[in-house]
């Protein structure tokens, strides 16, 4: 089971964020996802999520980028197929432009997405 936390409808609706850092400190597996739609979250983006997560919700960025993945790939009971980058689970990924992965934190608002990988071959830009 998996703690879903939603920081765009927080940002969207002004509302206190949710604590990360005490669920996960409680030992909770913890999910990051957008809430997409017009009424809470109009916002489909993954990086500002993970920029929320460490900004306002106290994880760090290896938390929130294992809860983008990982955690969300748990929350659907499919952490034995997609998630990670482990043998035999489906190749999913971007690649992204920067210089590391702390650009997703704090170069938010910008597309840092340079290429989309689909079960392991690149998908058209």
């Amino acid at each position: 089971m998996s703690a879903t936390l939603l920081p765009g409808c927080s940002f969207s609706l002004g509302t206190p964020y949710p604590s990360g850092r005490r669920l996960l400190d409680l030992g909770l597996w913890v999910a990051l996802a957008t809430d997409f739609n017009p009424g809470t979250s109009y916002c489909e983006s993954m990086q500002m999520m993970i920029a929320l997560a460490v900004s306002a919700m106290g994880m760090t960025l290896d938390e929130a980028l294992s809860a983008a993945t990982l955690g969300g790939a748990r929350a659907l009971g499919l952490q034995g197929e997609v998630g990670s980058l482990e043998p035999g689970k489906r190749a999913d990924l971007i690649v992204l432009r920067g210089p590391d992965e702390r650009e997703l934190a704090y170069h938010f608002g910008v597309n840092l997405v340079a290429r989309t990988i689909i079960g392991g071959r690149p998908a058209l830009p």
